[in-house]
C-alpha cells in the first residue's frame, strides 16, 4: 500500500482578499452568519473561528464573531488557504454508493478502520478518502474529509461522508436530532423471545475495562436500538435493527445485555462460542467466523445541501452471506419480508 504525499493537502480555490460593506439587508446580522452567507467555504461555526484567529475585521478592528454588524460598515479580511493534512492519501479501493460535490455515500468494508489511531496509523478509511477525493472543501480549515458518523472496524456497510463543512454540520446536526435512518443486519446468539422488540439502556464506558462500553453504568447516556426478528436457527437468530441513538458499540452492547450477543463478536461475545453448538457440521461453519456479524444495510437521509430525500442499500458482504447460506440446513423460521414496526 503505497503513500502519496503529494495528495495529502488541497488548495483553497476561494483563499484571498475579503472586502465587503454592510448593505441593508445585513443591517443587524451577526458577523460569523454574515461571513457564513458570503464565503462559500465557510460555515457559521468556521467563520467564528477564523473571527477569532483574526482573520477578519470591521472597520479594521477586531471584533467578536458575535458582533452585530451595522450598514455602512467595512468587513475585510483574509479566506486563507486550508492547512494540509497531517494524514497521508493512499490508494486503498472504495465501494462508492454517491458521490457528488457535498458528499459521498459508500459501503465500508469489515476490517478497515475509518479513522487513523494508535494502532491504525494507515490503511484506514480516511487515508483513502484522502486520495479518491481531489475536490474536498476541508473540515474546520483543514483539507480532510467529514467522518460524520463511524463504524467499528469489523462492521461493514453503508456511511455517508460530508466533503466539506457546510455539509458535515448540517449532516451532523441531523444524525443528532435523529432526523435520519439506519437500518442494521446482525446475527446473534440464541433464539430471541417475541418477533420485534426495543433495547432501551442507557450506554458508558465500562468501569473496569476502558477498552469497553457497558449498559447501565454510571454517567451512561440514553440509546435505544428498535428490533425485528428477519429469520430464526438451532440457537441463533437474524435480527434487522434500527437505531435512534449513535452510542459507541451501542448494537454490540445491547445485544450481549439482552443475553443475546453477535455472533464473532470478541469483545462482547462468548469466551468459548463452539462449546454452545451441539451439531458438529454448524460448529464447524460458526468457528469458520472471524468478526461480528454485523452489517449496516440502510441508510436515509437528506441531502445537505439540497434537501433531497436520499436512500442507499449495501448488500451482505460475502462473508456473512455465505454463513448464512451454510446455515441454511438449521433454519427453523423464515421472516425476510418482516419490516417489523420500522
Amino acid at each position: 500500500m503505497q503513500a502519496d504525499p503529494s495528495d495529502n493537502g488541497i488548495k483553497n480555490e476561494n483563499a484571498g482578499v475579503f472586502c465587503c460593506e454592510v448593505s441593508d439587508a445585513h443591517d443587524g446580522k451577526r458577523l460569523d452568519v454574515f461571513l457564513a452567507e458570503s464565503i462559500a467555504s465557510l460555515s457559521r461555526s468556521l467563520a467564528a473561528r477564523q473571527v477569532k484567529d483574526g482573520f477578519f475585521l470591521v472597520d479594521e478592528k477586531t471584533v467578536r464573531p458575535s458582533l452585530k454588524l451595522r450598514r455602512g460598515q467595512q468587513v475585510m479580511g483574509r479566506i486563507p488557504d486550508m492547512r494540509p493534512s497531517s494524514l497521508c492519501a493512499q490508494n486503498i479501493a472504495l465501494d462508492i454508493l454517491y458521490e457528488d460535490t457535498d458528499i459521498l455515500v459508500l459501503n465500508k468494508a469489515a476490517g478497515m478502520v475509518v479513522h487513523p489511531a494508535p494502532g491504525h496509523s494507515d490503511g484506514t478509511l480516511v487515508n483513502a478518502l484522502l486520495h479518491h477525493c481531489p475536490d474536498l472543501g476541508g473540515i474546520g480549515g483543514e483539507a480532510r474529509p467529514g467522518i460524520v458518523h463511524r463504524l467499528d472496524k469489523d462492521t461493514s456497510g453503508v456511511m455517508v461522508v460530508a466533503k466539506h463543512q457546510l455539509s458535515h454540520e448540517r449532516l451532523v446536526s441531523m444524525f443528532h436530532d435523529r432526523k435520519t435512518e439506519k437500518y442494521y443486519e446482525a446475527l446473534v446468539w440464541g433464539n430471541v423471545a417475541g418477533d420485534e422488540g426495543c433495547m432501551d439502556a442507557s450506554i458508558g464506558r465500562h468501569p473496569v475495562d476502558r477498552k469497553k462500553m457497558a449498559a447501565h453504568v454510571s454517567g451512561g447516556r440514553q440509546a435505544l436500538s428498535l428490533w425485528c426478528v428477519m429469520s430464526r436457527y438451532q440457537g441463533l437468530t437474524r435480527l434487522r435493527l434500527n437505531i435512534k441513538t449513535g452510542r459507541t458499540h451501542q448494537i454490540r452492547v445491547h445485544c450481549s445485555h439482552a443475553g443475546h450477543p453477535i455472533v464473532g463478536d470478541a469483545l462482547y461475545g462468548y469466551r468459548k462460542p463452539g462449546e454452545r453448538v451441539k451439531d458438529s457440521r454448524m460448529r464447524a461453519e460458526l468457528m469458520k467466523v472471524d468478526r461480528q456479524m454485523l452489517h449496516a444495510r440502510f441508510l436515509r437521509f437528506a441531502h445537505p445541501a439540497t434537501d433531497a430525500p436520499m436512500a442507499f442499500e449495501a448488500p451482505l458482504p460475502e462473508d456473512m452471506k455465505n454463513l448464512l447460506v451454510c446455515l441454511k440446513p438449521w433454519c427453523t423460521e423464515e421472516r425476510e419480508d418482516n419490516g417489523g414496526s420500522f
